[in-house]
């Protein structure tokens, strides 16, 4: 929530657009519901160049101690698969974070990790989905060189990040990200519009890597800073709905305006680097719901997501600097 002073009259014109919402109430709650439903589309692949050749290339490890809801071996199959075409090691971690454990990587990817707490009830409270011992352990071993691949999608995800985000000078909000008020319909960011920003991770390391469009779907958002190099940033309809539990409108809540803010940006932190992501399915491909309908790198507008996907590694990795 945002400590600031709204007038009555502000906060009726407030209340009267989450109204205006709730008539999508029953569509977010049915796809929250089948969410449960997403499996990996196996049959997915992306040609690339691989950036490593020689089999010995940059040691990538993917979270799945922390209740993830996107594992190497399940829904984060394909973002593996993308990794491993481009000549990077992955593998899976399965136990709390320690510096013998980091030390065997180079890059750590955390994607909505979540609190046991939370596992089968995505409602508030949110809490840590890490130790604070985890956090301080991930904070050192990034400021001593390692490179952190940050994902949070939608609400319940940033609280369980929260605290491990602060750490780096990164705020989310624990809501759910819309343009507009058609959650129906994914959010497209492109260079033409400004959103998707030119950089060295955009630009990619050929002309045929450069990133011109990107497809995101709902996920959260996090505050600007100073610190952050912005890759994918909000429009002026972008705005967090922000209720006590995960796809429930009808029941309370409140809309904070996220423009300007970010759902995909970069830091160096020390010695080391961070990529932060306010959304998953971006990175994936999935099938969803009882109808197996493409969502995330598989679907159609969304082609160039994969080849981001591998220039955040490159960049990760200083292969792009």
């Amino acid at each position: 929530m945002l400590g600031i002073y709204q007038s009555p009259l502000a906060c009726f014109f407030r209340k009267l657009e989450l109204i205006a919402l709730l008539c999508l109430g029953t569509l977010l709650l049915c796809l929250g519901t089948v969410s449960s439903q997403q499996i990996a589309d196996t049959t997915f692949s992306y040609s690339c160049a691989r950036a490593f050749t020689d089999q010995k290339g940059p040691r990538v490890l993917i979270d799945a101690a922390h209740n993830n809801f996107h594992t190497m071996e399940g829904r984060y199959r394909p973002f593996a698969e993308v990794l491993r075409n481009g000549g990077y090691i992955v593998q899976s971690n399965d136990k709390p974070f320690n510096r013998a454990r980091l030390a065997s990587c180079d890059v750590l990817v955390i994607a909505n990790a979540l609190a046991q707490r939370n596992v089968d009830n995505w409602s508030l409270p949110t809490p840590s989905a890490f130790t604070h011992s985890e956090i301080l352990v991930v904070r050192d071993w990034v400021k001593g060189g390692g490179s952190l691949f940050l994902i949070a999608d939608h609400m319940p995800f940033p609280g369980a990040v929260d605290s491990l985000a602060k750490t780096f000078s990164i705020f989310f909000s624990n809501g759910f990200a819309v343009n507009g008020s058609d959650v129906k319909q994914p959010l497209v960011y492109t260079r033409g519009a400004g959103f998707l920003q030119v950089n060295p991770i955009t630009e990619g390391l050929s002309a045929s890597e450069r990133i011109d469009s990107v497809v995101t779907f709902t996920g959260s958002a996090f505050r600007p800073s100073q610190n952050l190099q912005p890759i994918l940033i909000f429009g002026s309809e972008a705005k967090s709905l922000q209720t006590d539990t995960a796809w429930d409108f009808q029941h309370g809540g409140m809309i904070v305006p996220i423009i300007g803010w970010y759902q995909g940006a970069v830091r160096e932190f020390g010695k080391g680097r961070i990529a932060v992501f306010g959304e998953a399915a971006m990175f994936t491909a999935q099938l969803d719901g009882a109808e197996k309908l493409p969502f995330g790198m598989n679907t159609p507008g969304a082609r160039q997501n994969a080849q981001l996907l591998l220039n955040v590694l490159h960049w990760l990795t200083r292969k792009i600097e």
